[in-house]
């Protein structure tokens, strides 16, 4: 199996519940090394860019106005398969599929509201680590 890097976003509603150390101990448990840290507040633009895959579909403005409500928390995880691992830690988009003991299926509040986003594939993580951290942020 390869190593991997990956990107976690614990979503507004996720830092607003309190649950950024529970979902953090979910990963560094599973043994995934923890290569890159911070809380943000995205812009619009920031939002958009990083949403920019969906432009163009009914949701997109809906996802790009709830990412940019509030803080969340942004982290780079790096292990052996850290992309499928880490989809499955927080389980199915619809947390309402999600099964109990995911991240989504033990917290998400809606569709929408899902607590966090792992990146699903090494192309989108690339992008989407590049958009919220330099490169000098990353522990080699």
């Amino acid at each position: 199996m390869a190593v991997e890097r990956t990107l976690i976003l614990i979503k507004p509603d996720g830092v607003e519940r309190g649950l950024v150390g529970e979902i953090i101990s979910r990963f560094e448990k599973k043994g995934f090394r923890i290569v890159g840290l911070k809380m943000l507040k995205f812009s619009e633009e920031l939002a958009e860019k990083f949403y920019s895959v969906h432009r163009g579909k009914g949701f997109f403005n809906e996802l790009v106005n709830y990412i940019a409500s509030g803080p969340v928390v942004a982290m780079v995880i790096e292990g052996e398969s850290a992309i499928k691992v880490s989809r499955a830690i927080i389980g199915p988009t619809d947390g309402r599929e999600a099964p109990p003991g995911t991240i989504r299926g033990d917290y998400s509040l809606s569709k929408l509201k899902n607590t966090v986003h792992a990146s699903d594939s090494v192309d989108s993580a690339a992008y989407e680590i590049s958009v919220i951290f330099n490169e000098h942020e990353l522990i080699p």
